[in-house]
């Protein structure tokens, strides 16, 4: 991208045609500069944040996750589905881009005087005081999004992913810094409410330097329809992904004290790293790449499938093995005050892999310009979702968990039935493709859960580091055995060659 803006009458058009002979290449080198700044930076993040929980309480965890229901409201309202517009069109005009950049104003400065409203109703319902004060701190984020939102958007149409990469990378540490800090210096949970607007605000300054997206907002909307209506969509999407996402913390927040919260919330937090930290960044590679085949479906489909079994790849061991490690992993990291996380993990992480595969759907329909699917899907999770958790807080805070396990194969099966059709791959594919690595991972938790009850007795940390290197032998060498075609497949891929087509052995 150059350095200056375009002139009023230029278009921003992805370079060279759809299907470019490099554009392989392009994708290639936008995962690899995501994934690696990705694991760099929660590297850090995860260091920074096992060593701010061990100073703080479950307590401050509790506080901290009663605000985060308000937050994720209005952050998943604050318009990014207008950048994603501007990534989804095959060419956008400056004052396009002018225009989004006023709604992006507009509507972010509307969503931080909501909030400030708002947060003495969250603090009533809680029944503590004091959400209503870090509520009120929280609004700093909403002022941040309109400038990293539209530099974003102007990166990801050129596959710059690098340049994000680098911003993101800095901004983590700058959060993990101030989260770290503030534990030290005894700010109790501010500490967590600092971090993030730290880093939100040092991400916006990067991106848009990035970017070099110096633009004027336009709040002139004429012919602005067909994007806002596309933001629309999006946004009706992760109104209901919000009730769904959220739906155990207003079920657990109101039926459970703050230390259970707590206890649940940060169990919850370890089994979704996976999917927090390193799924995102290759939607938006996804969403991108996507957007660009979106007139070769067969070429779409092959990428979704074969994306689809690398993420799984990845992902199964860490979910299995999660499950298998519970306890010598809580003792090591968290320490002895963490014990009752421990039979929370189990349920949690059995359900991980079904909502994965849920969020891989989202940037394959969003890119073929039809929002509204993923949005109907995260409608029927915003029904399903609450019933399910108001039933397992029955049978205490275990049970919020348990339903997890119950609620998300639903809704998979009925998301995958309304989205596979249209990105143009039988649902059998999609099994073939993901069956590999989950038995592979099964069979590894499995071996490690019997390797756990033949060991002595020996310090934790001694203890959790067997069982991460049996449970990676196994499941290598299970690979390697019996999944030929996939590490084949998965070798290509990294150096950016077609996928070969012989069967697993």
């Amino acid at each position: 991208m150059s350095g200056r803006a375009p002139p009023p009458e230029t278009t921003l058009a992805p370079p060279g045609p759809a299907l470019a002979p490099d554009f392989g290449q392009q994708v290639r080198r936008a995962v690899i500069w995501r994934s690696a700044s990705q694991i760099a930076g929660q590297i850090i993040a995860w260091a920074s944040t096992f060593l701010v929980i061990r100073i703080l309480t479950p307590e401050d965890y509790g506080l901290f996750a009663l605000t985060q229901v308000m937050l994720m409201l209005f952050t998943l309202l604050n318009g990014y589905g207008l950048a994603s517009a501007a990534i989804q069109r095959t060419e956008i005009g400056r004052h396009e881009l002018r225009q989004i950049f006023g709604l992006l104003l507009l509507l972010n400065g509307a969503l931080a005087l909501a909030q400030i409203l708002c947060a003495p109703l969250a603090a009533a319902y809680y029944r503590q005081p004091m959400v209503a004060d870090l509520l009120r701190v929280q609004s700093l984020i909403y002022l941040t999004i309109p400038f990293s939102a539209l530099a974003y958007a102007q990166l990801a149409r050129t596959m710059e992913f690098h340049r994000q990469a680098q911003v993101n990378l800095v901004s983590a540490l700058i959060g993990a810094g101030v989260a770290l800090g503030g534990a030290l210096a005894g700010w109790g949970v501010w500490a967590l409410v600092w971090a993030p607007i730290a880093m939100f605000a040092a991400r916006a300054i990067g991106l848009t330097i990035a970017a070099r997206s110096w633009l004027w907002p336009s709040f002139d909307f004429r012919g602005a329809g067909a994007i806002a209506r596309y933001g629309g969509l999006i946004a009706v999407g992760q109104f209901f992904g919000f009730v769904q996402s959220q739906a155990d913390i207003l079920v657990a927040g109101r039926w459970f004290e703050a230390h259970l919260v707590g206890i649940y919330t940060t169990a919850l937090l370890l089994t979704q790293i996976f999917n927090n930290k390193i799924v995102p960044p290759l939607n938006e590679v996804a969403f991108a790449a996507y957007a660009r085949m979106q007139d070769d479906r067969p070429a779409l489909a092959a990428g979704f499938t074969r994306s689809t079994r690398a993420i799984m790849v990845a992902a199964m061991p860490f979910f299995f093995g999660l499950a298998a490690v519970a306890e010598p992993l809580v003792l090591t990291l968290l320490g002895e005050k963490w014990r009752e996380i421990v039979p929370l993990l189990l349920p949690l992480a059995l359900a991980m892999p079904f909502w994965t595969l849920f969020t891989l759907l989202r940037p394959a329909t969003d890119a073929l310009g039809q929002p509204g699917i993923a949005s109907g899907n995260a409608a029927a999770g915003a029904l399903l979702m609450p019933v399910i958790f108001l039933i397992g807080a029955r049978w205490g805070i275990a049970g919020i968990a348990w339903a997890w396990l119950v609620a998300y194969p639903l809704l998979l099966a009925f998301s995958a039935a309304r989205s596979l059709p249209v990105i143009g791959i039988r649902a059998i594919d999609l099994v073939r493709a993901v069956a590999p690595p989950v038995l592979a991972a099964a069979i590894m938790g499995g071996a490690v859960t019997l390797a756990d009850r033949m060991l002595p007795a020996m310090p934790e940390p001694v203890r959790l580091a067997l069982l991460v290197a049996t449970g990676g032998l196994v499941y290598c060498l299970w690979l390697v055995a019996f999944a030929r075609a996939t590490m084949r497949d998965l070798i290509a891929l990294v150096r950016g060659r077609r996928a070969p087509v012989e069967p697993d052995a």
